[in-house]
């Protein structure tokens, strides 16, 4: 009977989902990426510790600080920003830097690996809490999820760490087999985290920078393609956002467009069609409702549906004709709104018509 260790078993894992994920989805290339590099390391991992490869040994911490590096890339070019930044790049020097610390301070290699991920995993949650769980480029109709599903991936960088501290302490008190047992369950399992997360649909959409270089919505308020021509008096900074025109074209743009239809609407999309960089209009319309872009557009969505089901349509045919394309994430927010299910509130419309029914009657 053939036993193939833990970090084995992930990898195989991960690599099937690599090869599912660039031949059969539109996986963006950067989480496919960080999808591979995790693969890749859980196979160093394997053949390292339990296949006594010791030559690759010293691989091992260059191909590690990969990941953080990528995972960091990929949230700021999926989530942040509405373009590509060429300074991104620079990223990919980390592995450099711990090739060069492999060589000439192998002393400093496991504090370098903690810093690295502790570092990354911290500056995605930072973000997310600047931006109020507003990103660029995921659906609004997933709601938090996005959010939610980088704040994971965050916290298996740190925890991933976390591990490498733990074989560091194991080794200082003589447990010489205890890096073998950790490598396997937490190493494993935060890169396996990582990686399946990466996947998931909620933040696997590709940018939108064809015929667009992304200026409008990043360094100021310009002309959209609605025709609507932002003041000049409101080219202001982030810190002094103009909230009443915002909201205004915002409003005009939601009851002339019906924008909360597109099932593909992002902060990106709606910043655009706009004219006003991404910050502002995040910051706008939390402002100016208390809520952030995703619930905001998701309550017209909701509302729509209400329509659609009042209307005699069935629960699948009212979330799509709304702008929801999963019901996962059509019940999460009909439920957050209505504060029923669908099936519950076509319940107790049922109800509340039948009893005006009998009002009227015995009328």
């Amino acid at each position: 009977m053939i036993v193939l260790p833990v970090p084995m078993v992930v990898a195989l894992l991960l690599g099937f989902l690599f090869l599912r994920a660039t031949l059969f989805s539109n996986t963006p290339r950067l989480l496919a990426a960080l999808l591979l590099a995790c693969a890749c390391q859980s196979i160093t991992v394997s053949v390292v510790q339990y296949y006594g490869v010791v030559e690759l040994r010293l691989l091992q911490p260059i191909t590690a600080s990969l990941i953080p590096a990528l995972a960091w890339i990929a949230f700021l070019d999926g989530g942040i920003r509405a373009r590509h930044h060429t300074t991104d790049l620079l990223h990919f020097l980390v592995p450099v830097g711990m090739a060069c610390a492999v060589i000439a301070a192998p002393i400093m290699i496991d504090a370098l690996l903690v810093i690295v991920f502790v570092g990354y995993g911290a500056a995605i949650l930072v973000m997310l809490h600047r931006h109020g769980n507003d990103l660029a480029h995921a659906r609004l109709a997933s709601g938090h999820v996005p959010a939610l599903i980088w704040r994971a991936i965050a916290i298996a960088l740190i925890a991933s760490a976390i591990s490498d501290v733990f074989i560091s302490l194991a080794l200082s008190f003589g447990y010489d087999s205890a890096p073998g047992l950790i490598l396997s369950v937490f190493s494993s399992l935060a890169l396996l985290t990582i990686g399946f997360l990466s996947l998931s649909p909620d933040i696997a959409t590709e940018p939108e920078y064809a015929g667009y270089s992304g200026d409008e919505v990043e360094d100021g308020p310009t002309s959209n393609r609605d025709g609507i021509h932002p003041p000049s008096s409101t080219s202001k900074t982030n810190d002094d956002v103009p909230i009443d025109e915002i909201m205004g074209q915002l409003e005009t743009l939601i009851a002339d467009k019906k924008l909360y239809l597109d099932p593909d609407l992002t902060l990106a999309r709606l910043a655009r069609r706009l004219g006003y960089p991404l910050k502002q209009v995040s910051t706008a319309i939390n402002a100016a409702t208390g809520e952030n872009v995703s619930r905001y557009i998701n309550k017209y969505r909701v509302e729509h549906a209400c329509r659609e089901l009042e209307n005699g349509q069935n629960v699948t045919t009212a979330m799509l004709a709304s702008g929801f394309n999963t019901k996962s994430n059509f019940n999460r927010e009909f439920l957050r709104i209505t504060g029923n299910t669908p099936s519950q509130w076509l319940q107790q419309a049922s109800t509340n018509a039948s009893s005006s029914q009998e009002t009227q009657s015995l009328s």
